[in-house]
């Protein structure tokens, strides 16, 4: 391969030779800064690359899956978790999910920090990874730059001379190089607090039990879109237009109005016209902290989602109760699964075929399911206790397949829609209280298996908590109890249906069948 200097002249050589010798140097002394720290098996976690489907439902990979993750305990009690979605590459999730850790985990953080000093040394964190990413892209903006005050404007590639022609090729490679950027959801869990950061688009669910037994869906925080009022306030004080801004959508091609990296809305906006009016830097790599939140004595978990992960459960099933049915699917899998790594798999692969269901069904949200991003999700589980897979269907097992409700309604409206979670008996999880799994109306549960229902709000959700009866009698002499069969092979059946057989006679005037002519012989 043509070394990138090759084809200009030796007054140009220079400063291209040192740049690349200086970015060589820089990626042969890159380290990882976090193999040493321990990871966290308190957490799982499990990412699935994007997706575009054919006219024959088939589907293709688009790009190199772009998100990154990290999960890692820390001394004092302390563990970090981040969920990162990257575009235009992968690079600054990759670059971020590194340098992140070490600036939290390298002792910056004890157990005597108060909740202001926690949310100050997340917000330093946030503001050294984006200079440190930018830092390393110096030279290739250094010599992007130069390259392009060479080549003369206006002027099509065909038409350049070999000279500028290889001029325009390696700028093409140093745009690549420089692309870019990442959105961003930290969890921190230091003293029995958890504190989420949010940079753009992913999203923070924690799901968690009252002492009443009560059950909560809560979004922490909110997506850094036009879609948000105060996310267009901060952009308006700044001097921009918030009917074009909400017009536009996107912003550079992307909806995030927070975002790390991504250079040309941080050193060049002025020259994009739907920023141009700026006052100062409008899209920023600054965090939305929020906590410390107690979780000593939670039972639950805490889900961190990539934004490909909850655009594809919305595109299958509209956005109205997607916090809901998602906390649904995870508790249904949760109940079914005794690894954390078994359950988040199993939770991205099930939206995952919704998703292609969808698209595949040719119904109303089959338009809005022709594609999907990569998907991420992190499960952190609170003070709960996973399925053993070694018990019998009475010892509180799901029996059934899950079926999730769900609106198709277009419409944004917080519309209520019931959710039934079935909760395995009290002997089988910590404080009984976990939610675990959905049922269909009519499907019989375990014994002793109290239902809890979500009710929908925008971010904020409550359950009520009911008996369900003693569903679990129909399998009462399954499993080890289960009759041997005769002599003749056969097994004597379960359930006596003598009196079914004189009342159906009785009705159908059939004085055989009320002698029992219609049981089985």
């Amino acid at each position: 391969m043509a070394a990138p200097w090759e084809g200009v002249t030796s007054r140009q050589q220079v400063p291209l030779k040192m740049a690349a010798q200086r970015r060589n140097l820089m990626q042969s002394q890159q380290q990882s800064w976090t193999d040493d720290l321990p990871l966290c098996q308190l957490c799982g976690v499990y990412t699935t690359a994007n997706c575009v489907y054919g006219p024959d439902g088939k589907g293709t990979q688009s790009h190199p899956n772009e998100d990154g993750h990290f999960r890692f305990r820390g001394e004092d009690g302390c563990f970090l978790y981040g969920v990162f979605n990257g575009f235009d590459g992968g690079r600054v999730a990759n670059f971020v999910a590194q340098r992140l850790t070490a600036e939290l985990l390298l002792g910056q953080l004890n157990s005597s920090h108060s909740d202001a000093d926690v949310r100050r040394i997340l917000l330093q964190a946030f503001d050294v990874v984006e200079k440190s990413y930018f830092e390393t892209i110096d030279d290739a903006l250094a010599e992007k730059a130069n390259l392009q005050s060479q080549l003369p404007e206006g002027v099509l590639f065909h038409q350049l001379s070999p000279q500028n022609q290889k001029l325009s090729e390696r700028l093409g490679v140093l745009e690549q190089e420089v692309s870019g950027g990442a959105t961003a959801v930290v969890a921190l869990i230091l003293n029995n607090k958890l504190y989420i950061a949010n940079v753009g688009t992913n999203r923070a669910l924690l799901c968690k039990s009252s002492s009443d037994g009560q059950n909560q869906v809560i979004q922490i925080g909110h997506a850094h879109t036009t879609d948000n009022e105060e996310e267009i306030q901060r952009l308006a004080q700044l001097g921009l237009d918030p009917p074009r801004l909400r017009q536009a959508g996107l912003i550079a091609g992307q909806t995030s109005t927070r975002r790390i990296g991504d250079y040309r809305v941080k050193f060049n906006y002025t020259d994009i016209d739907l920023l141009s009016a700026a006052k100062s830097k409008p899209i920023t790599a600054e965090p939305e902290i929020h906590g410390g939140q107690s979780v000593e004595g939670v039972s639950g978990f805490l889900l961190l989602m990539s934004e490909g992960l909850i655009k594809a459960l919305e595109a299958a099933h509209g956005p109205e109760q997607a916090n809901q049915e998602m906390v649904a699917i995870v508790a249904a899998e949760l109940a079914q699964h005794s690894s954390l790594e078994a359950a988040t798999q199993a939770v991205v692969e099930r939206v995952k075929r919704l998703h292609h269901d969808a698209f595949a069904s040719g119904r109303q949200r089959a338009s809005h399911c022709s594609r999907h991003e990569d998907m991420t999700l992190l499960i952190r589980t609170l003070n709960y206790t996973l399925a053993d897979c070694a018990l019998t269907p009475t010892q509180g097992v799901r029996l059934c397949p899950v079926s999730v409700p769900y609106s198709n309604s277009q419409s944004t409206s917080k519309t209520s829609v019931t959710l039934s979670l079935v909760m395995p008996s009290q002997g089988t999880l910590t404080n009984g209280t976990n939610t675990t799994s959905t049922q269909e109306e009519g499907t019989p549960t375990p014994s002793q298996s109290p239902t809890a229902t979500l009710q929908s709000t925008h971010t904020h959700t409550q359950s009520s908590s009911s008996s369900s009866g003693d569903g679990g009698s129909l399998f009462r002499q399954r499993g080890s109890q289960a009759a041997q069969p005769d002599e003749t092979g056969r097994v004597q059946p379960y359930v006596d249906f003598t009196q079914f057989y004189r009342l159906w006679g009785a009705d159908h005037c059939d004085s055989q069948s009320a002698q029992g002519g219609l049981g089985p012989q």
